[in-house]
């Protein structure tokens, strides 16, 4: 049997919201396999993992921008220790150029070669450093999406830069079909799919969840003569949960967003959180654990 440690139960707690003790028998069943614990712990009714895998854990912010002519956009998220730093107009004026910089050079297509581009005569890595130097508190580049298209592209920022999205569409970037997208733009921040299509759905990903609510229905006792059309049933509202184009529009849910869109055609959505996959220490979880223990 693998060690079960405190990290692994509060990266587990972290990714479900389930009970500490909870998590702790999770990784007993399972021994110690943290996918394999969440997928036990869902089975169980106790958590719905999937609504929590991508839980905020850094400060900073994601930058956004749009060509003049609509054809290409960029997204990029620039991490801080601290919100008060992300609130800094250095903090964001840099951010805000380096979007300006990768939408005006074409070869920037990664995070690499933004570092390795120059902004006002020297590397952005070198001021970057300069940057962490002036205001005392570590900073990272962590990513940057760029889509470029025949059709036409736009953006959409929450929160203040907290989430940034882009979405690619099909036909011409009037009036009309912009704010379309930005809709849809608005819906994927909103509701997170996790796919474009039901096509991009892989067998592995359907599978998994087919075996999850199989566990769920035996949980619940429901015979074994009608698992199968019960199954058939929470696959098609995977479909609509999990897929973009399936999902109710989340401004009038009367229709999808396939429908929504009409004439136009999303091709691509991005989608960036602040921090998330990105763990945060807590230096009191002994404590809070004891403290749990305790209640």
């Amino acid at each position: 049997m693998a060690e079960i440690t405190a990290k692994m139960v509060k990266e587990l707690r972290d990714r479900t919201g389930a009970g500490m003790l909870d998590c702790k028998k999770a990784l007993a069943e399972t021994d110690a396999d943290i996918e394999k614990a969440i997928d036990y712990l869902r089975e169980k009714g106790i958590a719905k993992a999937a609504k929590k895998a991508g839980r905020t854990a850094a400060e900073g912010l994601v930058f956004d921008g749009v060509s003049a002519d609509a054809k290409t956009a960029v997204i990029l998220e620039f991490n801080s220790e601290t919100d008060f730093v992300a609130k800094n107009d250095e903090f964001k004026n840099f951010g805000a150029a380096l979007v300006e910089l990768a939408l005006a050079n074409e070869a920037i297509q990664t995070i690499e070669d933004v570092k390795a581009a120059e902004i006002n005569g020297e590397k952005v890595e070198t001021a970057l450093t300069a940057l962490i130097a002036k205001i005392g508190e570590n900073m990272d580049l962590r990513r940057i999406k760029k889509v470029s298209t025949e059709g036409f592209v736009t953006t959409y920022n929450h929160l203040g830069g907290k989430l940034g999205v882009i979405i690619e569409m099909t036909g011409e970037a009037t009036d009309e079909n912009v704010a379309k997208a930005k809709d849809i733009a608005m819906h994927v921040a909103a509701m997170d799919p996790k796919y474009l299509t039901p096509d991009e759905v892989t067998t592995d990903d359907l599978d998994r969840e087919r075996e999850i609510a199989r566990k769920q229905l035996e949980e619940e006792g429901k015979p074994a003569n009608i698992i199968e059309k019960i199954l058939e049933g929470k696959m098609r509202k995977f479909y609509e949960e999990s897929c973009l184009v399936k999902q109710k529009f989340v401004k009038d849910d009367k229709m999808t967003v396939e429908q929504y869109a009409g004439d136009v055609k999303v091709l691509s959505f991005s989608r960036y959180k602040v921090g998330e996959g990105i763990a945060k220490e807590e230096v009191d979880f002994a404590a809070e654990v004891a403290a749990q223990l305790k209640g």
